[in-house]
């Protein structure tokens, strides 16, 4: 019996060890905040300064990085299918903290969508996606408290990563505040990954939740492969995979737009950049506190309604930070922004294995990842043209706020949970 069994093995004396599990997602989740939207925003004003980049030129940089940081998830999410959790956050945390320590020496708008790539690919992508699907595959009934729980990495990492970030670039400069960024990382997320991860409870002959454990080797399949989980090409069969997508890409979309111009929105209203960066902290504050929250209510009440409300809420984020005018209503806004926040991170990662299972969940959440990571790419775009050709933000801000209502209502009154496949061995 290696160390890690050992460890659950007296942990699991005192509590379910999916909670340690969750933990390590939590500070995954937070690792992976210098590929963020939220640390970009703190350095977009430097970098572009620095390399002559027009606003435009920044965001098309950034979208185009993260469209091609996209279309490589699905082979990650095989990947994670094939050695499992641990493995593939192991490779990812160490290859994730190279581009971090990399990113200061770029230099022109090549070099710079290259680094945007490799740490959206391996941070807002990889990591994100292996930690969640590792608390997946440890929950099942309380996957929402669970994954809830894990967010909270992100709401921390709102708060700590801009004003660190803000206060090396006084100190040293954004390059160099990049090298120690990725020490940083290696140090915080290398260790508990390879000490404490399991990639799934069968593997120590548990069971997800912490009920009725089996013998080593002789596993009860009837929450797994007997009650038909989908396969990638039967989940997109489904027309509740069009909507799920279709509800995250926009959530996926619109928060990255607001984060990446945070900054920005507030230097137009004469807030400067020390407001906007405590006002992340008052989103992430908001944010911490409704997660766990947000979780519980994923594993109460019917997902299609809230779905719905979540895009209602991501309406009012946009439609606020449009009327921002002084610091009461930059406040306001970091409030409701800080909700929206909760929201998407609580919903990207729980409404895959919710509709389709965790059998074949990496392929299924890569696939997933892609098309919200996508969404992310093309959030600053809209923003950006706004800002270079009407001078200001707040006309794309209020167009695009009807694209969640249009969402909500589809979600609303079409999303059913689809037929469950027959298991091969059923018959």
């Amino acid at each position: 019996m290696n160390f890690t069994h050992a460890l659950v093995e007296r942990i699991g004396r005192r509590f379910f060890y999916g909670w340690v599990i969750v933990g390590v997602g939590m500070l995954g989740i937070f690792a992976s905040g210098p590929a963020q939207s939220h640390t970009f925003s703190v350095f977009i004003g430097p970098i572009a300064l620095d390399l002559g980049l027009s606003q435009t030129e920044m965001a098309s940089a950034y979208g185009l990085a993260t469209l091609v940081a996209a279309l490589c998830l699905p082979a990650m999410g095989w990947f994670l299918d094939r050695v499992g959790a641990k493995r593939m956050l192991a490779v990812v945390a160490l290859l994730f903290g190279t581009a971090c320590a990399a990113f200061g020496l770029v230099g022109g708008i090549l070099w710079l969508s290259i680094g945007f790539a490799a740490l959206r690919f391996l941070g807002q992508g990889s990591l994100m996606m292996g930690s969640s699907n590792m608390v997946s595959q440890w929950f099942n009934r309380k996957r929402g408290s669970a994954l809830g729980f894990m967010a909270l990495g992100f709401g921390i990492s709102m708060a700590v990563h801009p004003e660190i970030s803000q206060w090396l670039i006084e100190q040293v400069g954004w390059r160099e505040a990049w090298l120690w960024i990725g020490v940083t990382t290696w140090v915080l997320v290398l260790p508990p990954i390879l000490i404490l991860v399991i990639s799934k409870p069968e593997d120590v002959s548990l069971r997800p939740d912490g009920i009725e454990p089996v013998s080593l080797g002789i596993l009860d399949k009837t929450d797994v492969e007997a009650r038909g989980d989908f396969t990638l090409n039967e989940a997109l069969g489904a027309p509740a995979f069009y909507i799920i997508a279709g509800a995250l890409f926009t959530l996926s979309m619109l928060v990255t737009s607001l984060h990446f111009y945070q900054v920005s929105i507030f230097f137009d209203q004469g807030l400067g950049p020390n407001i906007a960066t405590k006002c992340f902290a008052v989103s992430s504050i908001t944010m911490v506190v409704m997660m766990p929250l947000v979780g519980r209510m994923l594993d109460r009440f019917r997902t299609e309604r809230m779905i719905a409300v979540g895009l209602v809420i991501l309406t009012a984020s946009l439609w606020l930070a449009s009327a921002i005018s002084g610091l009461s209503t930059a406040v306001l806004f970091s409030v409701v922004f800080g909700l929206s926040n909760a929201v998407s991170m609580n919903y990207v990662a729980f409404m895959w294995p919710r509709y389709f299972g965790r059998t074949h969940l990496g392929r299924i959440q890569g696939l997933g990842q892609t098309i919200t990571v996508i969404g992310a790419s093309l959030g600053p775009l809209p923003l950006a043209l706004s800002k270079d050709y009407f001078g200001s933000y707040d006309p794309m801000l209020v167009g695009v706020g009807a694209v969640p209502l249009f969402f909500a209502v589809i979600a609303f009154f079409f999303l059913r949970d689809p037929a469950r496949p027959i298991p091969k061995d059923a018959t």
